[in-house]
């Protein structure tokens, strides 16, 4: 009994794979890659002809609702219904779900989007028993699996692009998904030759995070020539110094949570970082001792006081901090 539950069980495949069917489950944490799903399985629908789509929250669900909007429509558009949000689904949707699943209409497409969490575990383990297509949209948080992300998204725009110059957009925007393919969008729209490092500075370098993480990161590598190149950039174009040497503070200060907490089973809740900030600082830490670390903080912490009110150049202050920072690393 169980190899036959088994062999009807159809496999999981990512996002970008997702194609109609009378019933489509969705998972995974990450809205933008189920949005784009959802877009995918709808744009194939769109290619046969026009479509009905209907939207349900299954968190908000009143029963019945399932129902109507499978009924057919009044013109025989396919029909194309959309539920979201089943890691909250209520009593009701469960009920109407299970019912529905057994006897699904052929011809119409439900999708069924479950952002992860134990809630509706029936549901999908009967979707899944069942052999509904599944596909998966997982977290982006690592540093590695945000600079995939930038990359094929410069792919799929027909722009594949430098590996630095994703690299620096990657450091520019952070770990939020969809302002980063916002970006790659907006470059992509904007930009007619080669989408370059010069390029996305010239678009992003400006941001005060993104100027003050690239003089970090240079800083931190030991890229001595780079991280005070960046610093006179920023200084020349009226960065405010603060942001600047706290950013690198920061990154010293991440570091050292990551170095302490090798080997001790710590978790990454506890020391209040992401992932993929671990993943780069773990690199990172290769450069680094317990006393290196200890002289950078020094530096940067008397550079901090300098630059707040006990000195009367605070650029040159952020500068020696930076380029101490960087020879000892190196």
């Amino acid at each position: 009994m169980a190899a036959r539950q088994s062999a009807r069980q159809a496999p999981q495949a990512t996002w970008h794979r997702a194609a109609p069917a009378p019933i489509v489950l969705v998972s995974g944490p990450e809205k933008l890659l189920a949005s784009r799903a959802i877009e995918r399985i709808a744009a194939r629908m769109r290619a046969a002809g026009e479509i009905e789509v209907t939207r349900l929250d299954a968190a908000a669900y009143s029963k019945g609702g399932l129902a109507g909007a499978t009924s057919p429509s009044l013109f025989a558009e396919p029909g194309l219904v959309v539920v979201e949000s089943l890691e909250s689904m209520n009593d009701d949707f469960l009920q109407d779900a299970l019912a529905y699943v057994e006897r699904p209409d052929p011809d119409c497409v439900v999708v069924l989007q479950h952002g992860g969490g134990v809630r509706g575990k029936r549901l999908l383990d009967t979707l899944r028993k069942g052999g509904t297509p599944e596909y998966t949209c997982p977290a982006i948080k690592k540093d590695a699996e945000l600079v995939d992300f930038a990359t094929g998204e410069f792919e799929r725009g027909g722009r594949p692009t430098q590996a630095r110059a994703v690299r620096a957009l990657v450091d520019a925007i952070g770990e939020d998904v969809a302002e980063l393919a916002a970006a790659c969008a907006q470059l992509m729209s904007d930009v007619d030759g080669p989408i370059d490092e010069e390029v996305v500075t010239r678009y992003y370098g400006t941001r005060v995070n993104a100027t003050g993480f690239s003089v970090a990161d240079a800083a931190i590598a030991g890229r001595t020539s780079d991280a005070i190149a960046l610093v006179r950039h920023a200084l020349s174009t009226g960065t405010d110094p603060v942001p600047l040497i706290a950013a690198l503070a920061s990154k010293l200060r991440t570091l050292i949570k990551v170095g302490a907490a090798r080997g001790r089973g710590v978790s990454l809740k506890e020391l209040g970082i992401q992932p993929w900030q671990e993943d780069r600082a773990r690199r990172d830490l290769r450069r680094w001792d317990a006393d290196s670390l200890a002289l950078a903080v020094q530096a940067v912490a008397q550079a901090d006081a300098e630059i707040k009110g006990a000195s009367r150049a605070p650029g040159f202050a952020l500068e020696r901090a930076v380029r101490t920072v960087a020879e000892l690393a190196s």
